[in-house]
């Protein structure tokens, strides 16, 4: 018996025609976890993330390829680390594999940027929260770039009404951002962490905690003003297209968070 012959001649029944006439916007496979290797700051960081794969199904096409997308990332595993310009080349490649006009990749992963203590100088690891969006539709391809990043935040109101202290938290600032231009991650956590009431730190010694609690509290924001002026900032960046800006202050004195969004379409 012939094996190779015997599958040769399995038929393909993804690629019978169907005749419900409708097409399918988005098909394909997600919550599929694979190891990545990333360029963070310029230094290689391996992290593994969960992908989504889809492409747009004609019609008159019964079915797609899934197997076809795994493969297109069991090849991406042997390139350099990925760069957002690694991500454009690569979506369409997917795009051609799969024999498709239209489609969407998105990778959500955690990366590590290496911080000093502001006084101490003491070295560790905070991790983020990451993501790539590559989107083909009607000919044109938008990649997109998204990182929570968590800073502290000091109420305003709290400092001007109480006679001593003020109610304080942490947050998190989402930004996803359409690149039009090169973007280092660690730049648009700057972007979030230089408009915060203040940044934060895994390891301080009592003289950092002093100058994150008096760095705060001279510097208070409403999530109001974090939101605009991170917005701000980004809306005067080149690289940036459309954006969207969202902040949540995880309340110390509510059983609730505060949260604004602002958005450029």
């Amino acid at each position: 018996m012939n094996h190779l012959t015997d599958v040769l001649h399995i038929p393909d029944t993804q690629s019978a025609r169907d005749d419900r006439r409708l097409a399918i916007q988005r098909v394909g496979i997600k919550g599929l976890r694979y190891p990545l290797r990333l360029l963070v700051a310029g230094a290689e960081q391996g992290t593994s993330a969960e992908w989504t794969l889809d492409v747009a199904l004609p019609a008159e096409r019964k079915g797609t390829h899934m197997s076809r997308f795994v493969a297109w990332l069991n090849e991406g595993a042997a390139l350099p680390p990925w760069t957002a310009a690694t991500l454009r080349e690569r979506h369409a490649q997917m795009l051609q594999r799969l024999g498709a006009d239209e489609g969407r990749c998105e990778a959500a992963f955690t990366f590590f940027l290496s911080k000093r203590a502001p006084v101490s100088g003491l070295a560790s690891l905070l991790d983020y929260a990451g993501r790539w969006i590559a989107e083909t539709r009607a000919g044109t391809t938008a990649l997109w770039a998204e990182v929570a990043v968590p800073v502290k935040s000091l109420c305003p109101c709290s400092k001007e009404i109480s006679d001593y202290g003020a109610h304080n938290q942490r947050a998190r600032v989402t930004l996803r951002v359409e690149l039009l231009g090169a973007l280092d991650w660690h730049e648009l956590v700057r972007c979030a962490e230089d408009e915060a009431s203040s940044e934060i730190w895994p390891m301080l010694k009592r003289a950092d905690e002093k100058w994150v609690t008096e760095r705060a509290y001279e510097n208070p924001k409403f999530v109001e003003d974090l939101v605009r002026d991170v917005a701000l900032r980004l809306g005067a960046d080149a690289r940036i297209g459309r954006y969207v800006a969202e902040v949540e202050n995880f309340e110390s004195i509510h059983n609730h968070s505060a949260y604004a969004r602002i958005e450029r379409a």
